[in-house]
């Protein structure tokens, strides 16, 4: 994707995102302002050209290429040395090479340190995704567990995203099943509620969580708020490392509470002990000496790279992780872990100890760098021997078994990926697959829905759902509903990215998926095929992809399919064809992505409320309306003085209401 190349600090700004800790530490950057150079010169003589004009000052430089696309994103301790280097004819791997080649612009800002370019280099590389770093991929936001600090009686509960509500944050965990089961556990150990504050403040008698003892039941005073407090603060403790003292404080009140021969009162305390000691097994290896760690493995084969992360905290393992960077295959293994250790922490809290199985040759500056990123000491080892070295161990085993899994499935695809070339006469394999489907009841929430797959297996982050926006098409018309999904894709598609080039050579030297499709397959028969080819021919890019027609067969059996081609002959694949099954599966996700899109849909618009629909009538007036009048109805059928009474509710707003449900009257 072409990016602009930046050329001041609001620039880059936008680029690095405001509310990132590394660009607070790097506002008071000397910006390097507008060093492109205007010439026709290219790769070592462009930038032996760059070399006269810079410092020997550190700071971050970023190389382009004749189109604009960012190449390459680096930091250096003198900036006038290492791009010296790059000056250099010969001597270069056959990625750097090609890296200088290709460059024609390069850019750079100063910083005051080195560590602040590591910092920054992190961020950019992240943001801009350079063709030749290291890339750090599926990087999902990782689950936590908050307890909230802006109520009287705080929650617990699962948080992925921005930090920004108030309260504790406690992670991160590996998945979101591994939070599920942890805060299960914690219910039981300190009685704390999951519900939501609406639910609390509406509640008028115990839910059936205080029934089964998974809740004090704070909303209704089955408990004070300052023994509740309490418990909060057990379970911050908890949480926090401080496991031992809490479990020894439980098992002298349980003990105390015998010997009074408060028998119910000890059975209490004995199944929250039970509780927490479930929380510390339930999760495989529980090493004595390592309180809070992350700890990276990482292994090389067949020019792929497996990085194997494991999380532990409070002294209990919070699950692990596999990454598949994208890496040159020359590169060595701790210049690999190096630089994802960087873009790793960018947007994630960083423990005080990382164990790695590699040793960094800028293991000191990396220290550094994160150290100032979170106000407190971090210290970076490659352990040697003992308890620590086990755990590096046993995540290099797992990064190893990850790897080969990968390289299995990968194969595996490329062979079906190849198969299916070869079944449907392709010119050549496809890189990007789309599967479109529909989903509708009797026309209502309908729903189109894309699938994608490529050379990895199915690509969810590039899924799209498409809700039917048009009041000409008829309730039903399956026909209409995939003219308006193809339109909007390909609509966009063109704007975004024009129409490639169908005789061009595919680019293998990135191993992101294009943004154009190769192959399409459509869920249907003849008639949806030929509905789609004039839908692509009135847009003019019918010749850019291929189209395939899936429809069942007699009675529907899957194994009979029909498979329809523009100017072929319809025909079906042997039953136990490997791409028949392929197919199968391509489609099969479709129908299930459509369906479940279809019913998230139909869903909502079954529990709207006609409330919402009112501008200015937050949860707390909404909330106010039905304590009042019970039912969005009553509200609808309320004059105009009984909503001016309602609390909350001043006369402007309850004007508002009254004129919604009653317009034209």
């Amino acid at each position: 994707m072409n990016q602009r190349a930046p050329k001041n600090e609001n620039d880059i700004t936008e680029i690095v995102g405001g509310d990132s800790a590394a660009l607070a530490s790097l506002k008071n950057l000397d910006w390097e302002q507008d060093r492109v150079i205007e010439s026709t010169l290219s790769g070592t003589e462009l930038i032996n050209a760059y070399v006269k004009r810079l410092p020997n000052k550190p700071g971050v430089y970023r190389m382009f290429n004749a189109n604009g696309d960012v190449l390459y994103v680096g930091k250096a301790r003198s900036l006038k040395n290492r791009v010296t280097s790059y000056g250099r004819h010969g001597g270069h791997t056959n990625r750097i090479a090609r890296m200088i080649r290709e460059t024609a612009s390069m850019e750079f800002v100063t910083t005051r340190s080195e560590t602040e370019a590591l910092l920054l280099e992190a961020n950019l590389i992240k943001r801009l995704r350079p063709k030749f770093n290291v890339l750090l991929r599926d990087d999902k936001s990782f689950p936590y567990i908050l307890v909230t600090g802006d109520h009287e009686a705080p929650g617990l509960f699962k948080h992925r995203g921005a930090q920004s509500k108030k309260g504790k944050y406690f992670g991160p965990f590996a998945s979101a099943s591994a939070v599920g089961r942890t805060i299960n556990s914690l219910q039981r150990a300190f009685l704390l509620r999951t519900c939501t504050d609406s639910v609390y403040e509406s509640r008028t008698r115990p839910c059936l969580l205080y029934q089964i003892k998974r809740c004090s039941g704070p909303c209704t005073g089955e408990i004070s708020l300052e023994d509740y407090g309490q418990l909060v603060d057990e379970a911050n403790d908890f949480l926090s490392g401080r496991s031992r003292k809490v479990q020894d404080a439980m098992a002298k009140t349980m003990q105390q509470a015998a010997e009074d021969l408060d028998f119910e009162r000890a059975a209490v305390y004995r199944d929250r002990i039970s509780a927490l000691t479930a929380v510390q097994t339930h999760q495989g290896i529980n090493p004595q000496g390592v309180e809070e760690a992350d700890v990276f493995a990482i292994h090389q084969e067949g020019g792929t790279t497996c990085i194997q992360v494991f999380f532990f905290r409070t002294g209990q393992n919070w699950g692990n992780r596999s990454y598949f960077p994208r890496a040159d295959a020359t590169l060595e293994p701790a210049e690999v872990l190096g630089a994802f250790l960087s873009q790793f922490y960018d947007d994630k809290p960083c423990p005080r100890l990382i164990l790695l199985s590699e040793d960094l040759a800028e293991k000191d500056l990396i220290e550094e760098a994160l150290s100032l990123k979170t106000e407190r000491k971090v210290h970076i080892n490659t352990p040697q021997r003992g308890e620590k070295r086990d755990l590096v161990m046993h995540a290099l085993s797992n990064a190893k078994e990850a790897l080969g899994r990968r390289l299995a499935e990968t194969s595996s695809q490329a062979k079906l990926l190849q198969g299916l070339a070869e079944t449907f006469g392709l010119a050549r394999v496809p890189q990007r697959i789309e599967v479109f489907d529909n989903s509708h009841i009797m026309g209502t929430n309908a729903v189109g829905a894309m699938i994608v797959a490529g050379p990895e297996g199915f690509v969810k982050n590039q899924y799209r759902k498409f809700n039917i926006k048009s009041k000409e098409i008829t309730p039903g018309d399956d026909f209409g509903m995939m003219r308006e999904v193809m339109e909007r894709r390909f609509g966009r598609l063109v704007k975004e990215h024009g129409i490639p080039d169908r005789d061009a050579p595919q680019d293998n030297d990135i191993d992101t998926l294009p943004a154009w499709p190769d192959l399409l397959l459509i869920d249907g028969g003849l008639g949806q095929l030929n509905a789609v080819r004039e839908i692509l021919r009135d847009m003019g890019i019918e010749e850019v992809i291929d189209l395939v027609g899936v429809a069942k067969g007699p009675d529907r059996d899957a194994g009979r399919e029909r498979f329809f081609m523009p100017g072929k002959a319809d025909f079906s694949l042997p039953p136990r064809d490997p791409v028949l099954y392929f197919t199968q599966r391509l489609r099969d996700e479709a129908h299930r992505f459509a369906i479940g899109s279809h019913r998230a849909r139909r869903k909502k618009e079954m529990v709207k409320n006609p409330l919402d629909e009112i501008a200015g009538i937050g949860p707390s007036r909404k909330r106010a309306l039905l304590h009042h009048f019970g039912t969005a109805k009553a509200v609808a059928r309320a004059p105009l003085a009984d909503l001016e009474s309602v609390d909350g509710i001043s006369a402007a707003m309850a004007k508002l209401v009254y004129d919604h449900f009653h317009q034209g009257s």
